[in-house]
């Protein structure tokens, strides 16, 4: 499975990162490489909860794309 990091800066400086495919995975950061590490770290959670409890069938593969975002 592959999903999409969409990444932006947002006004008050912060970088804000989020899995859309994974609804509430998002995660806020200092820097835009601080915010991609949070929300693949709190996707994987998710990920994780699903595959205990049967939701995407045994051992799937797992990678992330981030988007560039307007800022670059």
């Amino acid at each position: 499975m592959r999903y999409v990091v969409e990444v932006e800066l947002e006004a008050d400086g912060r970088w804000i990162a989020e899995v859309g495919e994974l609804p509430g995975v998002l995660a806020y950061g200092k820097t835009r490489e601080g915010a991609i590490s949070a929300v693949e770290a709190l996707a994987l959670r998710v990920l994780a909860d699903r595959i205990e409890h049967g939701e995407l069938g045994p051992s799937p593969s797992i990678s992330f794309d981030t988007t560039p975002s307007a800022a670059e």
